[in-house]
C-alpha cells in the first residue's frame, strides 16, 4: 500500500481503539516517525493529513528542516545529548526524551536564550531496561519536582514511555497501564509549568494496546513509511 493508504489504516485502527477506551479518535494525535525516511515520503504523508513528525536524531532534523516545505510540527523523540539542544532549541515544538535535571537545565538555558518555553515530555522507563533510556517511574515525581523549581523555561506536558518489543502486545499492557497511573497522579500537580495533556506511548506493533490504555498520543513509522533502510544510516555529529 501507498502511504497515504497506510495512514488511513492507521486512522481506522486508531478510531476502533480510542472507542473501545471511550474516547473521541480525535483525541489521539498520530506523530509520523520519518526517521532515516526522504523528503519526498515526508511530503507524502504530509499531504495526507499527517501534521506532527518525529525525529530520532538531531542530525537528521538539521539535514531534513529546511527541505520539507509542508507545514509541519517537528518532535525529538530519541535521546537527546546536552550539546545538541542548541541545534534544534529553534526547530521543534516538543522534546520527548527529558530524562535528568541536567538535560533540562540546558533546555531552559537555550529556550531563555531563544526567548520561548519548550514543552518537554518526561521519558519514562517502566520496563527498566538497560538498552534504553528513562527515568525509572519512582525517580519521576522528584525530577519532574526539581526542573519545576529549577527551570523556568521548560513546561513539562507530560510522560513519555517507549515499551518492550512483545510479538504479542499484550505482554506490555502492563506497562503502559502503570504509566498511566503515574500520568494520573502528577497531573495533580498545580504549577505553571506543569501542564499535563501529553501521554506519549505506542509504536508500529503496540500503539492499539496504548491507545487502550490511555495513550493519547502514539508514534508511528515502519506502518506509515515501510522498513527503513539501515544504510541510509547517519553518522553521529
Amino acid at each position: 500500500m501507498s502511504i497515504t493508504q497506510n495512514i488511513a489504516e492507521i486512522r481506522s485502527r486508531m478510531a476502533a481503539a480510542a472507542v473501545r477506551s471511550g474516547r473521541k479518535p480525535e483525541d489521539i494525535l498520530l506523530i509520523a516517525v520519518t526517521k532515516l525516511h526522504e523528503p519526498d515520503e515526508i511530503e507524502e504523508a504530509l499531504a495526507a493529513g499527517i501534521t506532527d513528525i518525529a525525529e530520532n536524531k538531531v542530525q537528521e532534523i538539521q539535514k531534513k528542516f529546511d527541505q520539507i516545505h509542508s507545514p509541519a510540527n517537528w518532535h525529538l523523540i530519541g535521546h537527546l545529548q546536552t550539546n545538541k539542544v542548541k541545534y534544534i532549541i529553534d526547530k521543534v515544538v516538543m522534546i520527548h526524551s527529558v530524562d535528568s535535571l541536567k538535560l533540562a537545565q540546558e533546555i531552559d538555558k537555550r529556550a531563555q536564550a531563544a526567548g520561548r518555553t519548550m514543552d518537554v515530555l518526561l521519558q519514562v522507563n517502566a520496563a527498566h531496561e538497560e538498552s534504553k533510556f528513562g527515568l525509572d517511574p519512582k525517580d519521576v515525581p522528584q525530577v519532574m519536582e526539581d526542573i519545576l523549581r529549577e527551570c523556568p523555561n521548560v513546561r513539562i506536558r507530560g510522560l513519555m514511555h517507549i515499551a518492550p518489543y512483545a510479538e504479542d502486545p499484550e505482554e506490555v499492557r502492563p506497562y503502559f497501564r502503570e504509566v498511566k497511573e503515574l500520568y494520573e497522579t502528577l497531573k495533580k500537580v498545580e504549577h505553571p509549568n506543569a501542564d499535563f495533556t501529553c501521554l506519549s506511548m505506542g509504536m508500529s506493533h503496540d500503539f492499539e494496546t496504548a491507545i487502550e490504555e490511555g495513550a493519547n498520543i502514539i508514534r508511528v513509522g515502519t506502518s506509515i513509511f515501510g522498513e527503513r533502510d539501515y544504510s541510509k544510516k547517519m553518522g553521529g555529529m
